[in-house]
Formats: C-alpha cells, sequence, structure tokens
C-alpha cells in the first residue's frame, strides 16, 4: 500500500480489501494527508490477531511517532514493526522479491519527499505440458527452452520456443509521484513507464500558487508524462476548490491525450504486449 492517509481503512472495507494482506506500507512523506490513518490501521490490524510482520517504507521521525502513539495508549503489538527508512538524496532499491521490485524516486516538495517505482520482474517462459511428451524433451533442455531457447531433436530438427511455449505478457510498471514542484530530474528515472501517478494539484492558472506550495499543475504533470515517454498518466491530489474535476482532466489531456483522473474506487488495466525473449 501507498501512503496512509485519515479514512484508509474506510476505504478498504468499502471497496473489499483485506487489511491482513498488507505486508508493506510505502508513505511518501510526513504531511498529514499520507500518514495519519496509519495508527489506526496498524492498531487494527493488531486487534484482529495479526501475527505476520509488517514492513513500513517511510521518513526516520515516523518510527518515533508511531511509538509514542502506542506507548501512550499502553498498546503491546503482537506482530513485528520494521520500520525501513527512506534517502531523501537518491534513489534506492527498498523491496525486492521473486515477482516485483520497489525503488524510490527523490521529490521536489517543502519538506523530504519520496515517489516510488514498482516494476514486475521479467519470468521465464511456462513450457506447453503436451510438447514435453511429444517430443521427449529432457528436463535440462526444458529449463534452457523456458529461458527462450529452441529445442534441437536428435536427428537435427529444430521445434521454435514458440510452439513450445504459453505467451508471457510483458513486465508491467507503475509509477508514483506524490506531492512534488515539476521537476525533471524525475523523468530519466520513470521513462518508459506503463503507468504513472503524478500530481496535480492545480490548474495552468493558478502556477504561482502551485510554486509556492511546491505543488505541480495540469500541465506540469502532462509535460513530465510527455517528457518520459510513459504510457498512461493519471492525475490527482486536487486542490478543494475544484468541485467539477473535468476542466483539470481536459487541461492535461491538451499535452497527454491519454490522461485520466484519479477517484475513489476507480482501478485501471495496464494492458501489455506479448514478451519477446530476442533481446
Amino acid at each position: 500500500m501507498i501512503d496512509c492517509g485519515e479514512g484508509t481503512q474506510l476505504q478498504l472495507r468499502r471497496h473489499k480489501f483485506k487489511i491482513q494482506r498488507i505486508d508493506h506500507i510505502f508513505i511518501s512523506h510526513l504531511h498529514g494527508d499520507h500518514y495519519y490513518g496509519l495508527i489506526g490501521l496498524v492498531s487494527t490490524m493488531n486487534m484482529l490477531g495479526r501475527s505476520s510482520e509488517l514492513h513500513i517504507y517511510c521518513p526516520p521521525q515516523l518510527r518515533d511517532v508511531i511509538e509514542m502513539q502506542l506507548k501512550v495508549s499502553d498498546t503491546k503489538l503482537r506482530y513485528l514493526l520494521t520500520f525501513h527508512y527512506l534517502n531523501f538524496v537518491s534513489g534506492e532499491l527498498l523491496f525486492e522479491n521473486e515477482a516485483v521490485t520497489v525503488q524510490s524516486i527523490v521529490l521536489k516538495h517543502r519538506i523530504p519527499c519520496s515517489g516510488f517505482i514498482f516494476k514486475e520482474k521479467r519470468k521465464e517462459k511456462n513450457i506447453r505440458k503436451d510438447v514435453i511428451e511429444k517430443y521427449r524433451i529432457p528436463l535440462p533442455a526444458i529449463e534452457q527452452i523456458k529461458k527462450g531457447s529452441d529445442f534441437i531433436q536428435n536427428g537435427g530438427q529444430v521445434i521454435p520456443n514458440n510452439e513450445l511455449t504459453v505467451p508471457l505478457k510483458m513486465p508491467r510498471s507503475y509509477a508514483y509521484c506524490s506531492d512534488t514542484a515539476y521537476s525533471e530530474s524525475i523523468i530519466a528515472e520513470i521513462n518508459g513507464v506503463d503507468l504513472l501517478y503524478h500530481e496535480s494539484t492545480f490548474m495552468e492558472n493558478k502556477r504561482d500558487r502551485a510554486r509556492e506550495t511546491y505543488h505541480s499543475t495540469t500541465l506540469d504533470a502532462a509535460n513530465i508524462a510527455k517528457s518520459a515517454l510513459v504510457k498512461q498518466l493519471i492525475i490527482g491530489h486536487f486542490s478543494a476548490r475544484y468541485k467539477d474535476l473535468e476542466p483539470l482532466l481536459m487541461e492535461a489531456r491538451t499535452i497527454f491525450e491519454n490522461t485520466e483522473l484519479a477517484e475513489d474506487g476507480k482501478s485501471f488495466e495496464v494492458s501489455v504486449g506479448a514478451l519477446s525473449y530476442d533481446n
């Protein structure tokens, strides 16, 4: 989960997400709308009997905040709460498992702030079970086929890899750029991602206010998306002054057409092509 503002638990339940399935929480910065819901979520997990470890990636000061709240309420967690401190000097690898990596991005805000890039790992192909018996493929050859190799039979006949395996989709990528002023320094890091969330607090006619508060306009976000060659842009974190969000969307689309609004409960499907093992 990324950020944990007030009301997070209500939204999780409203959209039927299972709270105890959350093992990693990434907090971008210490403005209240991004972490005020964390102590409540941590406490609820405890009351529901959580026993597995919970990892929180955050500014160092957040540990003091959470531990103070637990102390004054005399709350003793049944599970291990592990903090991982963000580095606001340069981006770094925060998390990695067999399926995904998570890296930080240094953003430009009034206080230290981090964005995050989620990237799926390139998988091995799945070999079709029927061809193993058909061509009597030995175990060592199966491992090579999964990596993209063709199969050469004893008589020299070559069976192409695409006839032996099930096509895989390209690994997907998602970049989350939380509160930030316009900053071209992030372009290289988010280059080519499938989906980019970038804050767009103001419309372009409030550029002076955006600069003053270290936030972005719709056109700032759109220009970043265009320069970084991302495939789709989601804009959000809108100022409360905007009751109708359609003008923000239309303004962003003048620069980057494939833009959508971040709205409560809305989901986005990342469409990618088949994976090629030729490169």
